[in-house]
């Protein structure tokens, strides 16, 4: 039987009976259990494509303010509802318990209570019967945990037994003896627990986008299979302001990502407010993530909304949800029950009636979807059926759930460090916390069940079911890379030829021969930000194809040339357009494979020098952080090599930069044999020795004829190299036949400005009759830092003193020294302690111009004519 209509109060409806009989068929379809739910959607999607066509479709991407899937379509529960609840209840106290008592033991330490106490149901959810752990035949989901929860992921583990009570006793401090915790996600803090850093807001999601993507790169090259593996990203939704957040969910549905699955914590609520107060943010995620292609999942009321939305035939209930903001829902969740029912019900008089049977008190406690077990388990179970689409689960809940007066849905709650007494009491009596009899309520006590306890064992079952605990970090290498020799490189050792070859057009070829290598190559991952004609890469279009998840179902426009644009489905290129933030991401994700997958991969991504350290440092950081392997190429670099291009192009800084990222060994080749002498080095470090490093190399666009690497005592010239510096050319004349009496002149130069040094060295001894010197440095900093570590070694064990590189090198010479970079000053500077005279440096500081490269030096006073007066200046002095 038809139910009546709900009254009709839009006063704008021009024809009331026309609405009710197209509502009344409408409601017709939805009451036939043949037809249903589905075939309404059918229906009304092809009212709404003719309207489109017609061009009065109304645009919006919204559905109505409620959850996505309806009580009569939720699987049942397949889990102990009322055991996990207590077990989440134990790791709500236990992660708080850590926070409150960390900052009084050490006031100011930090750590953060309320995110995790708002997503909590999101993740045990997810733990008890989603997320899956990696086995000896299975790879497992990978999991962006939101980083601010970190203290709810220990306190499972320490459930678990994978945390000691005093690891928890030391968040936060983790030099303190017996081993303590990081503040968040850092796997290279904790390299067994923590797979992915996330912390630094905005990456988790992209780079999650970016792991997905790669995922099917492996599987679609037939590398990896991981078919079975799903990648998680938790996010805040304050986190979604991030421009990297959503920055890359185009691609997701553009590459059908059906194994991503973003779980959004709607709290409302920034660190300092309200997300959207005035505003609503499911409604503008949703618009967002639909219009991107996303399936979107949107839990928005626990079950206790369910009888009320039921009984309400007036449609009333719905609408005062839908008008009501954000701001509104903040103070209604920090308000009594009898505020929200005069201000949230009792707008509409139907709506006072309908919860004229609920307590105050229940009004008060009526639960947000995010914090219903049993709608989250439905969202994921849905998102898990997914084909050809990400999902996206936008989740609304309380931040700071169950810390009451003293931080629940409050603006202090992200800050929120410390719970007084009462505070104490009111979670203990809301959450059932069995404190021991023994211990006072103001020593804060972890509670842990024992080991035989229904609770421990239900813990430890669900995740041997799903495959092990997580977070873990496990690193088995199923088989080393077969490393090339550097006499398999051979020719990049032997010059031009008297050709003049740019060290970029070195790189690409040297690139090639490497994907070409049996057994190797197919490791080899190239990643271009859309620069690669730039960089003179269109060769390997052609060659070895760039990855699309759909192949190529276009016929190119240069498809009779040679180098035409080739995309496929196997392609082993990455051409990822105008976006250094996903080219580094997709770096990040191959540069960890050996982790993830236990499949060493090979990444070289290559840019504009510009536009590595200086615009996307954060996620360099993070690479670092996340262990990542791999090599940087700074292609075009210099602040006077890259002529023309002006300000914003060219780097000078980049090596300054780099010097402070730990886990980056960055050099300047002058030459292609040095290109290769270091890639090949890098290979052996990263990949046979298992050294979590990066090296990032500037290459240069600027011809020349290239030296072979010279005959004489090549094996201290590749060690030279390797650390950093080594004499090219020794003095043509006596030191003691030269104008200086004796002193000679040490050039040291790097990259570009090598050449203009060797110039230089021409004039001051023929025209001069100077005796000079001439070093190639590959890298200061790496000077620096040999230098540094041997000073602390020799501070520590000074019965036992070692000597740095360039101590071992240059301690006995004399005279003085002139270094000279492409870079601004402070990059030479940094070996100024260990130069046994007068230092002299010459370098770029100041911004660039367009200009011709000969304009530039001279106006940067780096050429060799600027050289040429530097030496004779302080030669005489």
């Amino acid at each position: 039987m038809r139910e009546p209509l709900p009254p009709n109060t839009d006063s704008t409806d021009t024809d009331p009976g026309e609405t009710a009989d197209w509502l009344a068929a409408l409601q017709d379809i939805l009451s036939d259990s043949a037809k249903g739910r589905n075939r309404a959607i059918y229906l009304v999607g092809r009212i709404i494509a003719a309207m489109a066509r017609s061009g009065a479709v109304p645009f919006t991407f919204n559905t109505p303010y409620l959850n996505t899937i309806p009580p009569e379509e939720e699987p049942v529960y397949p889990g102990d509802y009322h055991l996990e609840r207590r077990i989440k209840s134990l790791i709500r106290w236990n992660a708080m318990a850590m926070v409150v008592r960390a900052n009084l033991e050490a006031s100011g330490i930090g750590g953060h209570i309320a995110t995790y106490a708002s997503a909590a149901t999101l993740y045990e959810v997810g733990f008890n019967h989603f997320f899956r752990g990696r086995t000896d035949g299975t790879f497992g989901d990978l999991i962006y945990f939101q980083g601010h929860a970190s203290p709810g992921i220990y306190s499972r583990a320490f459930l678990e037994g994978r945390l000691s009570q005093t690891n928890l006793e030391h968040f936060r401090r983790e030099l303190a003896a017996g081993g303590g915790l990081s503040s968040y996600p850092h796997p290279r803090l904790m390299p067994d627990f923590w797979q992915f850093p996330t912390v630094s807001m905005g990456l988790g999601p992209l780079m999650a986008i970016y792991q997905a993507r790669f995922n099917r790169y492996l599987h679609n090259r037939g590398l990896v299979d991981t078919s079975a593996s799903k990648v998680w990203a938790f996010v805040g939704d304050g986190e979604c302001d991030e421009p990297e957040t959503l920055g890359a969910i185009t691609l997701a549905s553009r590459e059908r990502l059906d194994n991503l699955v973003f779980v959004i914590n709607c709290n409302l609520q920034r660190l300092d407010g309200p997300v959207r107060g005035n505003g609503k943010i499911i409604q503008e995620l949703e618009t967002l993530f639909r219009g991107a292609g996303w399936e979107v999942i949107k839990v928005i009321w626990g079950g206790d909304w369910d009888p009320l939305l039921q009984a309400d035939k007036t449609g009333l209930l719905a609408k005062r949800m839908e008008e009501a903001l954000d701001g509104d829902y903040q103070k209604y969740t920090v308000s009594s029950g009898a505020y929200i029912r005069e201000h949230f019900f009792g707008k509409y008089p139907e709506l006072l009636k309908l919860v004229e049977h609920l307590s105050d008190k229940k009004l008060e406690r009526i639960a947000r979807g995010g914090h219903d077990s049993r709608k989250v388990y439905a969202a994921y179970l849905k998102a898990m059926a997914s084909v050809d689409k990400p999902v996206v689960i936008l989740a609304k809940t309380v931040k700071g759930y169950g810390l009451g007066e003293a931080g629940e849905g409050r603006n202090i709650a992200h800050s929120q460090k410390k719970l007084d007494q009462e505070a104490l009491a009111q979670f203990v009596e809301r959450f059932a916390i069995p404190l021991p009899a023994d211990v006072a309520l103001s020593e804060i006590p972890f509670v842990k069940p024992a080991a035989d306890s229904d609770e421990t064992r239900y813990l430890k079952n669900k995740r041997a079911a799903l495959g092990g605990p997580l977070p873990r970090r496990v690193v088995t290498v199923r088989e080393p890379l077969p490393i090339p020799q550097l006499s398999e490189l051979g020719e990049f050792l032997e010059g031009s030829g008297g050709r003049e070859v740019s060290t970029t057009m070195g790189f690409v070829r040297l690139l090639s021969r490497l994907m070409t290598l049996n057994e190797f190559g197919k490791y080899v991952v190239p990643i271009i930000p859309d620069e690669a004609r730039t960089f003179g890469m269109e060769s390997l279009f052609r060659q070895f194809g760039i990855y699309s998840s759909l192949g190529q179902l276009y016929e190119p426009v240069d498809k009779e040339s040679l180098v035409f644009y080739f995309e496929s489905q196997n392609g082993q290129i990455l051409e990822e357009g105008i976006t250094e933030a996903g080219a580094m991401s997709s770096f990040i994700a191959a540069g960890t494979a050996y982790a993830s997958f236990g499949t060493p991969m090979v990444p070289f991504y290559i840019f504009y020098s510009m536009f590595g350290f200086q615009r996307i440092g954060d996620l360099i950081w993070a690479a670092g952080d996340i262990r990542a392997k791999g090599f940087l190429l700074g292609a075009t670099a210099g602040r006077t090599t890259l002529m023309g291009e002006g300000l914003q192009h060219q780097d000078g800084h980049s090596h300054l930069m780099a010097s402070a990222f730990p886990s980056v060994c960055a050099y300047d080749p002058a030459f292609v044999y040095e290109v290769a002498i270091l890639v090949q080095d890098g290979l052996r470090r990263m990949y046979a020795e298992n050294e979590d490093v990066i090296y990032y190399l500037t290459l240069y666009n600027e011809n020349a004829v290239q030296r072979p690497l010279p005959e004489a005592d090549r094996d201290r010239v590749k060690t030279g190299i390797r650390k950093g510096l080594y004499k090219l050319e020794t003095a043509s004349i006596a030191p003691a036949d030269s104008a200086q009496s004796g002193q000679p002149i040490h050039l040291l130069a790097a990259g570009p400005i090598l050449y203009e040094a060797i110039k230089a060295k021409e004039i001051l001894e023929k025209e001069h009759h100077l005796a000079v010197e001439l070093w190639s440095v590959t890298s200061f900093s790496e000077l620096r830092r040999d230098a540094l570590a041997v000073s602390e070694w020799n501070r520590v064990h000074p019965d036992d003193p070692k000597q740095s590189h360039i101590e071992a090198l240059l301690s006995q010479e004399t005279g003085v020294f002139i270094a000279a970079s492409d870079y601004v000053r402070q990059v030479p500077e940094q070996i100024a302690p260990w130069i046994p005279g007068p230092f002299h440096v010459l370098g770029t500081d100041g911004f660039g111009f367009s200009e011709t490269r000969e304009e530039l030096r001279r106006y940067f006073k780096v050429d060799a004519t600027a050289i040429v007066a530097t030496a004779r200046r302080v030669g005489r002095d």
